[in-house]
């Protein structure tokens, strides 16, 4: 690989919470590795390139994941990158745009169909620090660290069969509340379950931005996108990042109760 190419999709309508930051952060741990790398923005109405090396999508607000879900499916560029195995990481609004199905200005929307998940809406938002324990589902089998973030979200979101967590929580709201999961056989475990797994897509609601939070996370990306282990990367020393870890982990928010 002469270049990496990472794409910044839809910053225009997909980026309301800063989550344009997870493109940076890869952009910058791939540089201080010696290896080129550049930020390919696409905007609302241009097409996706299929053959990017890793994707990033943002969070948005309702009329944003609207629009964005429209583009997406018609272009159908996304959809051809994670049949042919591309990375993406996709954040809040990006995890329900990515699923089956979402609830946006009062409709319920057709999602990109990525992800095996539907998202309706919970009785109160979810807002606070979230962490978890990371499931090593699928593509994500080479995490050992915990995962940190900050959640804002009203969506209620609930995995199918296809689709694994990212997490299983040991802080915060994570994908659904009791209200959305109260009939559901598996409700236990969709109330612990943080973000989505599925080929390879990595969804969560996790802010921060959530790769700045989980340099590990950055480096599975850009492992994956370089066709190569998580081992074989140079390890980076960065010690703000310990430290922010640190304070995360240390928030004052007491951990939620295990249901």
């Amino acid at each position: 690989m002469t270049k990496l190419q990472i794409g910044l999709i839809l910053p225009d309508v997909l980026g309301t919470y800063g989550d344009d930051g997870n493109a940076l952060v890869l952009r910058q741990r791939a540089r201080m590795r010696g290896l080129e790398a550049d930020i390919i923005p696409i905007k609302l109405g241009e097409p996706v390139p299929d053959s990017l090396d890793v994707y990033t999508l943002g969070g948005g607000e309702d009329v944003a994941q609207i629009l964005a879900a429209e583009h997406l499916i018609a272009d159908g560029g996304l959809t051809r990158a994670a049949n042919a195995g591309r990375p993406i990481i996709a954040i809040c609004a990006g995890l329900q745009v990515l699923g089956e199905s979402f609830r946006a200005s009062g409709r319920i929307i057709d999602g990109v169909g990525l992800i095996d998940a539907t998202t309706a809406s919970m009785a109160e938002r979810a807002i606070g620090e979230v962490s978890s324990e990371p499931t090593r589902a699928g593509i994500t089998a080479e995490l050992t660290e915990p995962l940190t973030g900050f959640e804002n979200h009203m969506g209620a979101t609930i995995l199918g069969p296809a689709a694994q967590p990212l997490g299983k929580l040991t802080r915060g709201q994570g994908n659904a509340d009791t209200a959305a999961t109260a009939d559901l056989a598996d409700a236990s475990e969709q109330r612990t379950a943080e973000g989505a797994v599925q080929g390879s897509v990595i969804a969560t609601y996790m802010h921060g931005p959530a790769l700045a939070r989980n340099p590990q996370l950055a480096d599975l990306l850009l492992a994956k996108a370089q066709g190569i282990a998580l081992a074989d990367l140079e390890p980076l020393d960065i010690p703000a990042v310990s430290q922010l870890r640190t304070e995360r982990f240390n928030a004052s928010k007491p951990p939620r109760s295990q249901l």
